[in-house]
């Protein structure tokens, strides 16, 4: 069985340290101007991730992704509505 993920946005105040969020989930994209870092993680585990990024220095600020949480099933209704206001 697949375990259910979750995604935390980490802003780090510089690059170098990268590869320590490693060790922690899957890395699925870094933002070199910005300077954040896409994190995915074990949905049972994220708790104990996020507690354990807090301590270290060189991250800003820590987000949770909200992608879970958006409705993804649309209603067949949404075309029909569009088509007839147009």
């Amino acid at each position: 069985m697949i375990p259910e993920r979750t995604g935390l946005i980490v802003w780090v105040q510089h690059l170098k340290s990268v590869k320590r969020l490693e060790r922690l989930g899957t890395i699925h994209y870094v933002s070199r101007r910005m300077k954040y870092v896409v994190l995915y993680t074990n949905k049972d585990q994220e708790s104990k991730v996020i507690a354990q990024m807090q301590k270290w220095n060189f991250v800003k600020k820590i987000e949770k992704s909200y992608r879970s949480e958006i409705k993804t099933e649309y209603d067949s209704n949404v075309k029909s509505d569009a088509a007839t206001s147009v």
